[in-house]
């Protein structure tokens, strides 16, 4: 069963920064589109940001644009999420999924019915 290990989460202050991290196997990552999703108490799940295959495109829901970035560092099969400006609205358990059925234009999608790998999440919790 192909693993994805998020990390990075804890506790911020409003205003701070957080870096989050998803490692994933080699043979998934380099043929994924890579996404970062999140599910606060009590809501659904919903999309934050998304990296093509190649690092060329993103995608980011409104509510996080301009305050945070996604990346992916291929060679160590890694994709990171960059946060500032935290909000405690940002609040919530952040995954990672893989998407390994896109091709290299593929422009990574915010339907979480696309991402067939997803990690266990970690927790990401910002006070007032």
């Amino acid at each position: 069963q192909v693993q994805l290990v998020e990390s990075g989460g804890g506790l911020v202050q409003a205003g701070g920064s957080l870096r989050l991290s998803c490692s994933s196997p080699g043979r998934i990552f380099s043929r994924s589109v890579m996404g970062w999703f999140r599910q606060a108490p009590g809501k659904q799940r919903e999309f934050v940001a998304g990296i093509s295959r190649g690092g060329r495109n993103t995608n980011y829901a409104d509510s996080v644009k301009g305050r945070f970035t996604i990346t992916r560092d291929n060679a160590k099969n890694t994709a990171y999420l960059q946060m500032n400006s935290l909000k405690p609205e940002d609040t919530a358990i952040y995954y990672c999924a893989a998407d390994s059925s896109a091709i290299i234009t593929t422009f990574p999608g915010s339907d979480s019915g696309s991402y067939e790998y997803w990690g266990q999440g970690t927790q990401l919790i910002v006070s007032s």
